[in-house]
Order: structure tokens, then sequence, then C-alpha cells
């Protein structure tokens, strides 16, 4: 079964990892949290997606940024520095050997609660900081196929609801959506704001070329992106005129080209939207128009550029 930008080759290795835990390296067969944890609890926690390449992590200050900022919203208090929370990343690498080709998962929560009921002030005991690395390559043909969206019925909320810049465990609304676009023989759900505008994916963000220029929602709706920024910057360097705009279905249905774009996969080429097929600009080994083919190479250029190994 197909799970569109999150498809992964498979790697037996992965059957042996360590998880960090609080700090602690356990097997992964081994790895709980309490029943009383508030991220199992009411999905009260903040987590981030890395990428490992060569011994260093892609946009690792952008992401403490995020999570830092999100665990300060929810006035959760993580309890180490930024520099003793990388040290605790790497010290799981390397205790699972790792160099490249990884995902990581980092979680935390607001920690362990007296009783499963949302007030945290009957939280007790510190945050919960969980750290799952995998050996993770994105299958070779994803390329090559594109992936398909369905456009859901479920909307993006707004920052009068829940802020979409805030990287919540709960992630309820994006579940239902992407429920909807496998339902629909999608790989992945294309969502709308509430006033009917193209917000986001529901793990992924979305981006149309059209005339030579790059299009992507205003960003009210959806996510911080770390590699969504880094695109714009990447075709700002290349010359290519980028636009974060209001933008319709009319417009994506006759968009030159389109993809989205994830810490996993990277950019990766749209097929079809809600069974319109986008034309086919790429070769064989490639859906890839020549725009998003451009923007890949300085995207991975910058994201070589900075990301940051063991301090």
């Amino acid at each position: 079964m197909s799970t569109g930008t999150q498809d992964y080759v498979g790697d037996a290795r992965n059957d042996d990892v360590l998880v960090s835990v609080d700090g602690e390296l356990v097997h992964r067969d081994r790895a709980t949290v309490s029943v009383f944890d508030s991220g199992f609890v009411l999905g009260d926690g903040v987590w981030e997606g890395l990428r490992l390449i060569e011994n260093r992590i892609a946009f690792l200050d952008a992401h403490l940024d995020r999570l830092y900022d999100g665990a300060r919203m929810l006035m959760i208090d993580i309890g180490m520095s930024r520099d003793a929370l990388a040290a605790r990343l790497f010290d799981c690498l390397d205790a699972n050997g790792m160099a490249d080709g990884v995902h990581i998962r980092l979680m935390v929560t607001r920690g362990r609660k007296r009783s499963p009921y949302q007030d945290p002030r009957l939280t007790i005991g510190p945050a919960t900081v969980v750290i799952v690395p995998e050996w993770k390559q994105p299958k070779p043909d994803v390329y090559r196929r594109g992936i398909t969206l369905f456009t859901a019925h479920v909307r993006r909320t707004g920052p009068a609801d829940q802020d979409p810049k805030l990287n919540s465990h709960s992630k309820i609304n994006d579940i239902l959506a992407c429920i909807q676009a496998t339902a629909a023989g999608a790989d992945e759900a294309l969502m709308l704001d509430d006033r009917g505008f193209v917000a986001t994916c529901n793990s992924t963000h979305f981006f149309i070329v059209r005339k030579g220029e790059l299009w992507t929602s205003g960003g009210g709706f959806c996510l911080s992106g770390i590699t969504r920024d880094a695109v714009i910057r990447a075709a700002r360097a290349a010359g290519v005129p980028v636009f974060e705009r209001d933008f319709s279905l009319f417009d994506v249905y006759s968009a030159d080209e389109a993809f989205v774009t994830g810490t996993f996969a990277g950019l990766t080429p749209v097929s079809t939207v809600d069974g319109r097929g986008l034309p086919a600009l790429g070769g064989a080994d490639d859906l890839s128009g020549p725009v998003t083919r451009r923007l890949r190479e300085h995207y991975f250029a910058l994201r070589d550029a900075e990301a940051r190994g063991r301090a």
C-alpha cells in the first residue's frame, strides 16, 4: 500500500534500533511511556521530524527554533538547553552507529499526569523527551510516478482555532483528511482554508508552477514548514519568481507543474489532483518539471550548507 511521500525502503537494521526515552537508550521493543503521559492522554506536546545527512542534521537550528517556540506557546518546560538536546540527539545516533540516510522523530510532551485530565496543573514530574531514529530512504520510484492528491472536505484551521503554526501532537484534522484521501485512492490530501483557498496538504506543503512563477499559500493556514521556507529561499537564489498568495483549485488544475515538500523526501512531484493530470514534463525516471528540478538542486545545496553536526 502506498503512503505517498512517506514511502520508504525497508531496512532490517531498524528492527534493533535504540530509542532514547528521557535520556535512557532502550531497544525499540521496550521503549514505552506511561499511559498517564500527557502526549498519550491528550496529544499535549510538540515534535519535529529531522533528517541526518553525512553525520549532520539538516536545518537543525531551524527545527530547534520551532520546537522551543511551540513548547513556549504551550508553556512546556523542556528541561534542557538547546545545546543539551542537540547533544542528546547525536548521542542517540552515535549509539546506533548512524551516519547518513536517517529520519529522526523528536517528541516532547508535558509529561506524566496524576490523573487523565487536561489541566496542566495535574502534571507530575518533568517533560517527556523521546528520540526515535530510523534508517529511512524514500522509495526511488516516488520521483518517477509522482504522487496523487485528493481535495478533502476537512478544512485547515486558522489561528483563531488551533493555530496551524503549532506543530503539536494533536493532528486529528490532518488524519481525517488523510483518511478521506486514502478512501478516494489518493496518496495524500490537499486541504483548503476556511475561504476555499488552497492551504497545504495533510503532511506536506504544496506548491504550483504557473508560467515560470512559483506559488504557494499565504501561510496563515499551514505549519511554518522548514522545507517550505528553504524552497522559497532556494527559488529566490535561483531567480525564480516566488509568491506566497491566495489561489484556488482553478489555478491548481491548470498549473504547469506541482510538487509537495517535506523533511523526509524533499521536493516530490505531483502527478494528479482530483483525477486531473498535470503535464508529464519529466523523463522516464523523474516526473518533475524543469522548474521543480532546478529548485530541487538549489534546495539540496541550501540543505547541505545549513546542516549541523555535533557541537
